[in-house]
């Protein structure tokens, strides 16, 4: 707990997990409760994207964005390794190894314990996590441990270019078809809603307050920061409200595909930081560049999900496992990266 003390870490930021944990319950519950309300909310979306989450991302990021300051983005183009890693790991490796864990989770150690006529489908499922690195909560992860916010900002927008030109393909070779009918309006979309509109919104208030001179800024961004976890918060309760059936009425296989999930992310973030390590990264590079690609943009593989299979499909149903297992298993991340911060700056120097 002492490094959390030491890294700057509130008290509200260190029981993270419990408040995630208990957003899950209070989500799902809801979900059960009150299913026509939650319906309803789900129903406001526009090409597959929910409004109100996508507002709540933006009260969870701009408070994160509005640190960026753009004329330190030349010390981002220093970074090439830095950037290298991160793009090298998420389009050359990360799809590839999703689909060989999913094989031999899914096709063979559990073969036996899930719907034989479901395996391809959740196959599917994977692979879309796999080839879909994170947007938006990637933002909130680099926040927690301290990382390089123009750094952070610059990569997720290189893996969207990347994405706009690569999943496809990279899809539909590993789910051995010809044509992958993606949802461009979803892509382009949560490209413009969680980047484009809060990284606006966030530069506007930033110059503002910087205008009005002394401390203005630092003690907006002081005080917005518990509004921040709170969207994150509430963007968990709307998420299981709206899927925590699926779970509830098959846990078995929820567990079940939860197994390679968590495989596939702990193997992408040992990689991602190990070579971040070896080639002696700055730590506030290193710590982003290795959560870029352990995340996923689970919205956007949920949406094609839906959109390739059908709402209730195995696809569907692996990536909303993909929603229930990013949090929990990012935040013993982000302890981990802020508990050896130190030792790594020792090694690389900065």
């Amino acid at each position: 707990m002492s490094s959390f003390k030491d890294s700057g870490i509130s008290f509200f930021e260190r029981w993270l997990t419990v408040w995630v944990a208990l957003c899950i319950v209070a989500g799902t519950a809801l979900g059960q409760w009150l299913p026509g309300p939650m319906q309803s909310i789900a129903a406001l979306e526009v090409a597959k994207v929910n409004l109100p989450v996508g507002v709540l991302i933006w009260a969870m990021i701009v408070p994160m964005l509005m640190k960026i300051d753009f004329a330190s983005l030349h010390e981002v183009a220093g970074q090439k390794t830095g950037i290298a890693i991160t793009l090298g790991v998420n389009w050359i490796v990360k799809p590839f190894s999703m689909a060989l864990i999913g094989w031999l989770f899914i096709k063979v150690l559990f073969a036996d314990w899930l719907p034989a006529d479901q395996l391809d489908s959740y196959m599917a499922g994977l692979i879309l996590l796999g080839a879909a690195p994170c947007t938006a909560m990637v933002f909130v992860w680099s926040h927690l441990c301290r990382g390089h916010a123009a750094f952070t900002l610059s990569q997720v927008a290189l893996n969207d270019l990347v994405m706009v030109f690569a999943f496809a393909p990279i899809v539909g070779l590993l789910l051995g078809v010809s044509s992958i009918p993606v949802p461009w309006d979803t892509l382009l979309l949560s490209v413009l809603i969680y980047i484009l509109i809060p990284l606006a919104i966030a530069q506007t208030l930033r110059a503002w307050l910087k205008a009005r001179g002394g401390n203005a800024l630092q003690a907006a961004l002081e005080r917005s920061a518990p509004y921040s976890m709170f969207a994150l918060l509430a963007t968990l309760v709307l998420l299981f409200a709206f899927q925590g059936g699926q779970i509830l009425a098959q846990p078995l296989i929820i567990a079940l595909l939860a197994v390679p999930i968590v495989v596939q992310t702990i193997f992408i973030a040992v990689l991602s930081y190990g070579l971040n390590w070896q080639c002696r990264v700055r730590q506030d590079i290193a710590a982003p560049s290795t959560l870029i690609g352990t995340s996923n943009f689970f919205e956007l593989a949920v949406a094609v999900a839906i959109v390739l299979y059908g709402l209730d499909s195995g696809a569907a149903l692996a990536t909303v496992v993909g929603v229930l297992i990013e949090v929990p298993v990012m935040l013993v991340l982000v302890r981990l990266i802020n508990a050896h911060r130190e030792r790594y700056r020792e090694r690389s120097g900065g």
